[in-house]
């Protein structure tokens, strides 16, 4: 229970900016990652040191076979079938280095790919901590879909590149160093040759870095929204089905499918150009190399085994380029995948908690301003004391603020102006655990874990016994465990409940989890009238000296509070007993008669 919300049910509902804007997680920029990946770098500085020696000694021993067939090239040319002892002995080294490089290869993708386990491992824990430290505010304000492409593609995307691309892509980049530099100490003219008939290959790349990152970023974005598009539809579908919503949300989803396809084009382009373009500067620079070393040997300024050394050296370079190429396209994908998982470190972190402990139970909300994301107030000076033992009870249109209300009682949002404190003491500065002790917060909205059912009420007290579970249960109105297959061991991701058993199971945590202040935002709402009635009725029974604030859907349940708050436009406008506010003839009257009928009491 990481949270107040935790205990009973999920989080309040997404929340939206204004204008109808969704908040999403921030994108880490070029600068924040090469910093994060030269903190894994860190953090592995003896694989990565061991990876270094390794590639270097079979990239070293990868130049010799071109060099001796040079030299063969060269004795024969020379002394003819005289060369033919010197020759075998050239050959057999070549064989040498041959496998030496073939062992040294594989022992340093062994060492690289261990690396590559160990910092995918790294990130994706790095990304659960940061994930499990986001304020339930930050959580709320952001797209379901959004979070979870991170945690699942994004995150899978990273790991799987640093499992398998960039050992590749490391191997290769040192053969192509170490071949680049043979071809210019065998030959300096070739070398410079070569270089800059790779110069068509180095414009290429750079035109596709220019506009990758954009690219796959875009595509990474346009995949959240589809997740967040078809995670709204399914959570909504009976209501979508009611209300003959479906071609609203088809229409929606293909506007996302659409934009997933476009961005995916665009990829696709870039690597249509660049894929060609490369393949064929590999060439170049060994038809350079033989024409220009053809030219030098007819003049004698160069041997024939150097032109032949230096054309295999670079011809060999298109291997490790090849490879390089290959894995470029899931290093950009991997690169902007990467800046979204580290997004989650430029969120602002939440408050360091306070270390006072509240002087007693008593609730109090002092000129108490909040608006949502730069919007309009949806709180106006809210003034309320809650008494600790009494059943108060929110009320108000739709729209008046009543969910932000218990939201700040318990501490999911900070005032923007005034304070809410319980003993004296900021609601929002107490640590989790004192917090978890003092207010739960249970909103309409529920969680049930794909484990067992023991283990999802043990959520609110890890030492329950099954009599206590069974008579948490039995306290809400429970009459269906015997039906489960298993009872309390069955398991919750097979054997799905519906709504209202989901509901039951989120209001038996908070009969265990026992807390001072249980605030319920319309926490009955999935609950038939006759099985919310008795599962409320229980709550009061058990509850009965704690303090239970209730967002009330049902003026039924405001009738049994001690006293009644009622909300309009963001302001308390009445606040009293029921039958105070009835005879007073004022806005919660005029609920009143609307809901049971004029004239009732």
């Amino acid at each position: 229970m990481s949270a107040p919300a935790a205990v009973g049910g999920g989080a309040a509902g997404g929340r939206r900016a204004a204008g109808g804007r969704v908040d999403g997680l921030p994108v880490a920029d070029g600068r924040r990652v090469r910093r994060a990946m030269a903190g894994l770098l860190s953090a592995e500085a003896r694989a990565v040191t061991g990876m270094v020696g390794l590639a270097a000694l079979a990239a070293a021993a990868g130049l010799a076979p071109p060099r001796l067939l040079g030299q063969i090239v060269d004795a024969v040319a020379a002394e003819g079938a005289a060369a033919v002892a010197g020759v075998d002995r050239l050959a057999l080294g070549i064989v040498a280095a041959t496998a030496a490089q073939i062992l040294l290869t594989r022992w340093t993708l062994l060492v690289a790919h261990r690396f590559g386990e160990r910092t995918a491992a790294r990130v994706r824990e790095q990304f659960l901590d940061r994930a499990l430290g986001l304020t339930p505010a930050t959580i709320e304000r952001v797209p379901a879909g959004d979070l979870a492409a991170r945690g699942t593609g994004d995150v899978g995307a990273v790991a799987a590149t640093l499992r398998d691309a960039v050992p590749e892509v490391f191997v290769a980049a040192t053969q192509a160093v170490f071949l680049l530099g043979a071809v210019l100490l065998v030959a300096p003219v070739l070398g410079a040759a070569g270089l800059l008939s790779l110069g068509a290959a180095a414009i290429a790349v750079r035109w596709y870095l220019r506009r990758a990152r954009a690219a796959y970023l875009e595509e990474g974005a346009a995949g959240s929204a589809l997740a967040d598009e078809l995670a709204a539809t399914v959570a909504g579908a009976r209501t979508v089905e009611a209300l003959g919503l479906q071609g609203r949300r088809l229409a929606g989803g293909r506007v996302a499918v659409d934009r997933v396809r476009r961005a995916r084009l665009r990829t696709l382009f870039l690597r249509s150009v660049l894929f060609p373009l490369v393949d064929v500067s590999y060439v170049l620079p060994v038809v350079a190399v033989l024409l220009l070393g053809g030219a030098l040997h007819r003049h004698a300024e160069l041997s024939l085994g150097a032109v032949t050394a230096c054309a295999l050296y670079l011809r060999q370079l298109a291997a490790p380029l090849d490879i390089i190429l290959v894995w470029m396209e899931r290093l950009q994908a991997s690169g902007a995948a990467y800046a979204r998982v580290e997004g989650l470190a430029a969120v602002p972190p939440a408050p360091a908690p306070g270390t006072a402990a509240p002087a007693g139970d008593r609730i109090e909300m002092t000129g108490v301003w909040y608006a949502y994301d730069g919007g309009p107030d949806v709180l106006r000076g809210v003034d309320l004391t809650v008494r600790p033992g009494e059943r108060l009870a929110v009320v108000g249109v739709s729209g008046a603020g009543k969910s932000t209300l218990v939201r700040l009682l318990a501490g999911v949002d900070r005032p923007r102006a005034g304070t809410v404190t319980v003993g004296g003491v900021p609601v929002a500065d107490l640590p989790p655990g004192l917090l978890r002790r003092q207010l739960v917060l249970v909103t309409q909205e529920h969680h049930v874990f794909r484990d067992s059912l023991r283990d999802n009420l043990r959520l609110a007290a890890p030492r329950a016994t099954d009599t206590h579970l069974r008579a948490a249960l039995a306290t809400v109105g429970v009459n269906w465990l015997d039906e489960l297959p298993a009872g309390l061991d069955t398991d919750l991701g097979r054997h799905p409940l519906d709504g209202a058993r989901a509901q039951q199971v989120a209001l038996a945590r908070v009969v265990l989890a026992n807390p001072h202040t249980v605030l319920l935002d319309e926490a009955t709402a999935l609950l038939d009238p006759r099985t919310a009635r008795g599962a409320e009725r229980a709550l009061a029974a058990v509850l009965r000296e704690r303090t239970v604030v209730v967002v009330a859907h049902r003026l039924q349940t405001a009738r049994d509070a001690d006293r009644v708050a009622v909300l309009d436009a963001g302001r308390v406008v009445e606040l009293g007993s029921h039958d105070e506010l009835v005879a007073a003839g004022g806005t919660y009257a005029a609920l009143w008669r609307s809901w049971h009928g004029d004239g009732a009491r």
